[in-house]
Formats: C-alpha cells, structure tokens, sequence
C-alpha cells in the first residue's frame, strides 16, 4: 500500500500536505473553466479563451497526484524503508503560463506549442525540433516546383504546356495537397481551433490567407467554368498554389527558428542540470569507501570529495579543509576555503584538498534543484509589459481581418482586370504580413534569456515582474547586518568582566535555541571558552527586540534594553554602551531576575564589496537608505564608513515595512534588500525585494530576486540586467510593430497608383517570417551582456 504526500508550489507560496495511510480529500479549492478544463487555477476569474466565469471546486489528492504538483510515493515493507519522490511533468505555454495540461499539445489562446514546466528532456526536445526541421525541408522540396513551375507558365506559358503536356496546373494542384494536407497541416488545424474557441491569433490568419489560395485555386482547376473573363489571364483563371505552399514553407522556417531558439533560451538551466557528478565516493562506518550514484545518496551519509571532483549534494564539512570553486552558485570564480562545520553545496567543485562531509539536502532540496525550479519558474513567468503587447494582439487580428476584406472590396471595385485575382492575391498579402507572431514573441524569449544569463551571474529572478521593475529602481531601502556587515559578527567584549561567565551562560543559553548572526557569534564565544549549557523553560522569541525564557524560576533575558523598559540600567552599563556604540560595535543587553547583569559587546565587519557598490549604485542615480534594528551610534558608524546618507536605527520589523510603506508615492520604484526574518515584512512590502542568499528562507521567499553570493555588488548586477533585457524588449517590440504597420499599407497595394508596386503573398510571407527571425535574434544579442 502507497501512502501520498502531496507538494504543491505555487506563486503564493508552498503548501505542504501532511502523509496519510489513505489517499484523502485536501480542504483546498481551485477555479476552473467549465469548457474549458484546462484553464485551472488558485483565484476566480475569466476563462482567457471563452470568458466564461471559472467555477470553484474542491481540489482532491488524487486531482493533484494526476495533475499537476510533486508527488511523494513512500512504499512500506518489512525490509525496508524507501522514499521515492517522482514529479508530473506538465506543459504550459510560453505565452500564457496559466495553460497548463499533463501531455504535450496546442495553447488554445495564442496556437503555440506547448513546453515542458520543468525537468527539461533532451531527448524529447531533441526529437520534436527534429521532427519540425524535416516538415520544414520536406515542405520547402515540394514547394520549389509549384514555385518554378508558376513562375514560367507565366513567362512561357506554351513551353510549360509541352514539357508537362498540359498537366502542370495539376502538378501543381498535387504537390501543394502534399504541403497543405502533410507538413503544413498542423499550421491550418491551429488556426481552425482559435476559430473554434473565438481565441483569433497569428494562426487565424495564416489559415485564412493559405486557404483562401489554396481553396481559391482547387475550385479554379476543377470548375473554371463558373469563374467570369474578369478573373481571367490569357483566357485562363489565375492559380494561387504556389502561394500557399510557399507560404506554409515559410511560416514553417519560422517555427523552426523560433523553437530552436527558445531551445538556446534553456541553456541556462541545461548548463546548470549538468553541473552535477553522477557518482559520490560514500564513507562506510568501518572508514572503507564504496562508490555509489548521486540517486543512493541519504540525508545523514558521509561523503568523500577528492581535488577535482565535485560535491555530489549539500552538506556540512566534518573533516579536513579545502577551496571549494563556487562559480556556478556566485559567479564569483575566486575558490572559498572551506573548513569543519562550513556549509558545501552540491555541484561546486573541489580544488585542493581531501575532505569528508555530512549530506544535508538531497534531491529537489539542493540550492543547485532549488536554482533551476526558480529559473524556469521565472522564465514562464509574465512581465507586465506583456499585457500590452497582448492587448494590442487583441484588436489587431480582428483589424487585420477588416483591413483584408476592405482591400478586396476596394480592388474588386477600382481594381483594373482582372480584378478578382488582383482583390484575392493582395488580401492575402494583408492577411500573412499582419501575422502578430513576432508581437508575442517579443517580451517572454527575452525573459527567458535574461532570467538564465541572472542564473549564470548568481542572479536569481523569481518572475519576470521583479526583473522588469528593477530598471526603475530609484530608492533602495538595505539593511546592516548580512547585507552590508559579513553577516558573521564575532563577540569582542562581555562588561562587567568578573561577571563575564555568568553572563555569558544566560547569553548561551538562549541564544542557541536562535538563528540570528548575532547568536551565532554568542554560541560560538561560549563553546571557545568551555561554558555550560543551561536547560530553558519557556522561551520566547520577540522579533527584534530578543529573547527571554527561565531558567528554574528566575527569568531571563537577552536582547535590546528597550525589551526591558521596566529595568533600569545604572550608570556604569550606560556608559560602557556609549563607548562600545562610539566604535561601531552592536550591544547585547542581559538580564536575569528584573536587574540588568550586564551588556556583551559584538563587531560584524562591513564587507569589502560594499564600497565599490554603494559608489555604483549611487551612480545609477539611486537613492540609498539603511534600515537597521541596532543602535543608532553603531548604525550611524556603518552609514558614515559606507557613504549612506539616509540611516534609521532601533528599528522592528514593522518599523521597518512602515518606512517602505510611507515612501510609496507612486513615482518611485522602492528596492528593499535584507536577509533576516526581521526584514521578510518589508522585502513583501517592497516594489522588488532583494534577498540575500545566504539569509533565511523566509526572506529568500518573500524576495523577487535573491542573490545567491549575498552582497551588495549584486543588486548593481540585477540592476544592470533589468536594464538590459528592458532595452532588449523595446526593441523587439520595435521590430513586431513596424514591420505589421508598414507592411499591411504596402500588402494593400497602397503603393500601386503611384509606383505601381503590389507585394505577392509568398514576400510577404517571407517578410512575416523575418520580422520573427530579428526578434529572436535580438534577444539573443542579451547573452553579450556583461555584468
């Protein structure tokens, strides 16, 4: 019997089901379509492609195992215990990211094809952009006699007729059935179904321009008779088969470029799949080794890494020391050295020496599994900017149909003969220059880009929102310690000193029940100098103040002294603070039994990256403003060694997302970078929140981008990537947009009456071909960026 957990991710957040002997209902609702099943999520609203109010229903274990979400499968026997965790692959457009179904297939709004959400398939991928690669060549052979065969019959037309012996127009009719009916076929049944959901897109008019040719041309060859002498050359009804096979064989190209670069745009997270070992040299309890895969490896084995090889999942350092190349986390190619109780990650490499580590996290819990489930999740994500671009896609196809029937109303009517062929050749030159497919490309192939070239920079974009609003950025509100300071403050001073140990002992006995830096360098103090752990009874953690708790009946407490109110400190403790404060040093308060039993005294460095960042920032024009919990002297002291004007000090968290809060004007654009708990309220508060990746999981969650080497140098980066990827988009906006507008007045034949120059279906299916082409080539221009 199979027990299931259910874990879902989702934009607002995880939600983790609890394991059961049997597969139960979870009290949970989803939103979805009721023509549409496909259309399925987390809040009411429209169906995109009927409009239809989605309906709520509960949402089942078994809905979610089938579905969508990770499933955890935990098989129980006698003999052992195994944990196998699978994950459904689902496919989602690029476009629209809420389509989403469990098997490849078609997005019902804009016809593309969708791709995989996660767990990239080479394979796959290799075969599906294969298979369209041989429809594109297949196409392009049949079509080249059409082609040539039209050409000369209208030069040569009796050569022609002798060398087919008359049957060329039914040459021609075979070969495009072959196009039409086999490699350009899957083009037309798109376009069909967006007429059947009313969702027009680029395939509505790519069906209704071939078609018209192609359907035009077969009652031609097979009933010329019911056709008037107006819509006749030379005593014959003009044959538009050339223009449908040819400009399926275009439209094919197109396909094909783009999907082999939206291919490129997952190098990132191919190049980052890759990174990992596929064997681990696995410590036995006798101190023998046994070589085992990556897939073997449990929470608690001991590992050895030799130099050169790479760490096979996350641990903690037990033995030995080494540099460890974390290149592919930071992006910073100088090694780190690493020795006993360091953190080492999966996927880094070792460069010199041996060590043994403990593995922590495995499988998706591994920062590597972690970096590559938040870039794709960004890369299928939707940047604002997107809505216009489908707005505009909204009302230009329904445009572009009127445009088509006004340029054959205008032709039939003022046209000079024969004038149904000129009406029909030059509304299908309307119809396939005007394919918006370039507008939707536009924005997501270059967040797709820009998202994995943040991932190779140790960038890490959460949505395409975030990096969009970044280019704005015109106040960043930071914080001290971890962001500015090394994050690994060390404990200098305990006042009064013949007290030192007793102190100390409270101080310990708290703080190891604490995750805070601060903590740390108490523990660390009290384990160096052989002090005692004390048991606790009901300890209590007030955010940003302290912590308190009793040891036996009397009470105790370490924090700032304004967590005491009550107790009044003498003279002598007031004084040494100032003198601590006045170096730049934090103040631990510590009291026991309602009198204050003395202060401890700790200095954090401030990081050396954080000079030459604040000096860049600055240059970009942007405001900076430190939001601190800790004193002011000592805040004050940072601020004036770093080059911030703007410092608040003794600050809650609240107090800190109330100054985001109040600075929200509508005009600037707030960055807010942190990496504690303490700062999670104001990273949410913030336009883009900045975490540090070497702070806690609330902040990382509660950030639109995370920093993965956690300082300061990386918002100047992101800063710089946002920018670069906005220029990128605008541009390829640029390219959608003046193609369509000055394409459709020349397919019209505008130009005629003066020129005499009318644009044939087959350039124009070409220049609609080429306007998609220079957008994925721009967005690709974005991997030269350097940060």
């Amino acid at each position: 019997m199979k027990d299931f957990e259910i874990i879902r991710n989702s934009s607002q957040g995880s939600e983790i089901g609890t394991e059961s002997s049997n597969l139960k209902e979870t009290p949970e609702y989803e939103f979805v379509c009721p023509m549409h099943e496909q259309i399925v999520q987390s809040f009411p609203g429209r169906c995109p492609i009927c409009g239809m109010n989605l309906i709520k229903r509960e949402k089942s274990a078994k809905f979610d195992a089938l579905s969508s979400g990770f499933v955890k499968a935990r098989t129980k026997s006698a003999a052992s215990n195994t944990l196998t965790v699978s994950k459904k692959r689902e496919y989602v457009c690029p476009m629209h990211p809420q389509i989403r179904q469990d098997r490849p297939g078609d997005c019902p709004i804009c016809g593309m094809e969708l791709v995989p959400e996660s767990g990239i398939n080479e394979e796959e991928d290799g075969s599906a952009l294969r298979n369209l690669f041989r429809k594109m060549i297949l196409s392009f052979f049949l079509s080249f006699p059409i082609f040539s065969l039209a050409m000369a019959e209208m030069l040569i037309p009796h050569e022609v007729s002798k060398i087919t012996f008359g049957a060329g127009d039914w040459i021609q009719f075979a070969l495009s059935s072959i196009v039409y009916f086999g490699p350009g076929y899957f083009l037309i049944q798109k376009g069909v179904k967006s007429f059947i959901s009313r969702k027009l897109n680029m395939y509505s008019l790519i069906t209704i321009g071939v078609s018209a040719a192609y359907y035009f041309s077969l009652v031609a060859i097979f009933f010329p008779e019911i056709f008037p002498e107006s819509a006749r050359m030379h005593g014959k009804v003009g044959l538009y088969f050339e223009a449908a096979a040819v400009i399926l064989s275009l439209v094919l190209l197109g396909e094909y470029l783009q999907a082999r670069a939206q291919r490129r745009t997952g190098d990132a997270i191919q190049s980052l799949l890759g990174l990992s070992p596929k064997t681990a040299n696995l410590v036995l309890a006798d101190g023998t080794e046994r070589e085992i895969r990556i897939e073997e490896i449990k929470v608690g084995d001991a590992i050895r890494v030799k130099p050169g090889e790479k760490i096979p999942v996350d641990g903690v350092l037990e033995e030995g020391k080494s540099y460890v190349d974390e290149s592919m986390l930071t992006g910073e190619p100088i090694p780190v050295e690493k020795k006993e109780s360091d953190t080492v990650f999966g996927a880094t490499t070792n460069q010199t020496g041996t060590f043994v580590f403990r593995a922590k996290k495995i499988g998706s819990e591994t920062a590597l599994s972690q970096i590559v489930h938040m870039v794709e999740q960004a890369q299928r994500s939707r940047a604002p900017i997107q809505g216009v671009a489908d707005r505009v896609a909204g009302w230009f196809v329904p445009f572009v149909l009127f445009i088509a029937f006004l340029t054959f109303l205008i032709w039939m009517i003022y046209g000079p003969e024969p004038r149904l062929s000129y009406a029909i050749l030059n509304s299908i030159s309307v119809l396939i220059i005007a394919c918006p497919c370039a507008l939707g490309l536009a924005t997501p192939i270059s967040v797709m880009v820009g998202v994995g070239i943040g991932a190779k920079n140790g960038i890490l974009i959460r949505n395409a929102e975030s990096l969009e609003k970044a280019e704005s950025g015109s106040v960043l509100f930071t914080d001290k310690t971890g962001t500015l300071t090394e994050g690994h403050p060390s404990l200098t001073d305990i006042f009064p000193e013949r007290h030192s140990d007793r102190i100390l002992e409270i101080a310990y006995s708290l703080e190891s029940k604490s995750e805070h830096p601060i903590s740390r360098a108490v523990v660390r103090k009290a384990l160096e100098r052989g002090v005692g752990l004390t048991s606790i009874r009901e300890f209590s953690s007030l955010t940003g103040i302290g912590v308190t708790g009793k040891i036996g009946e009397r009470s105790i407490f370490v924090g700032k002294r304004n967590g005491w109110t009550s107790v009044i400190p003498s003279e002598e403790l007031l004084n040494k603070e100032e003198e601590f404060l006045q170096q730049g040093k934090t103040v631990i308060w510590v009291g026991e039994q309602n009198e204050w039993a003395g202060i401890i005294a700790i200095t954090d460095p401030i990081k050396n990256t954080t000079y030459e960042a604040v000096s860049i920032l600055k240059s970009l024009g942007i405001r900076i403003v430190m939001l601190t919990g800790d004193a002011k002297i000592s805040a004050s002291k940072v601020a004036a060694q770093t080059g911030i004007a703007e410092v608040f000090a003794e600050l809650t968290p609240e107090g800190k997302q109330k100054i985001v809060k109040e600075n929200k004007n509508g005009k600037d654009v707030l960055l807010v970078a942190g990496d504690g708990i303490n700062d999670a309220p104001a990273l949410s508060e913030a336009d883009v929140g900045i975490a540090m990746g070497s702070g806690t999981e609330i902040a990382i969650q509660s950030a639109g981008i995370t920093l993965v080497k956690g300082d300061l140098s990386g918002i100047a980066k992101a800063i710089q990537l946002s920018k670069a990827t906005m220029r990128n988009i605008y541009t390829n906006l640029f390219f959608a947009f003046v193609y369509n507008f000055l394409g459709i007045p020349i397919a019209a034949g505008l130009l005629y009456p003066t020129f005499g120059i009318l644009l044939s279906p087959m350039i124009a299916g070409a220049a609609m071909s080429f306007s998609s082409l220079s957008v994925v080539i721009n967005a690709l221009q974005l991997k030269r960026v350097k940060l």
